[in-house]
């Protein structure tokens, strides 16, 4: 699995950081989506998929061929 974030997409709600906080992050100062593990492990996979079902601006994406 790998992990594409759009950051002109985000709108900097932080809903993928209360799914996968330690997959996800958000920037500092613009508040945007930033990704801690672009290719994160499989244990955390399910929480990933349940980030980018809930991103309210579809900023987020998966592939599943890293």
């Amino acid at each position: 699995m790998r992990i594409k974030a759009d950051t002109e997409v985000c709108i900097g709600a932080g809903m993928c950081v209360f799914t996968a906080g330690d997959v996800f992050d958000q920037d500092e100062d613009e508040g945007t989506v930033v990704v801690l593990l672009p290719e994160p492990p499989p244990d955390r996979h399910a929480a990933v998929r349940r980030a980018v079902q809930v991103c309210p601006s579809g900023a987020l994406s998966i592939s599943e061929n890293a």
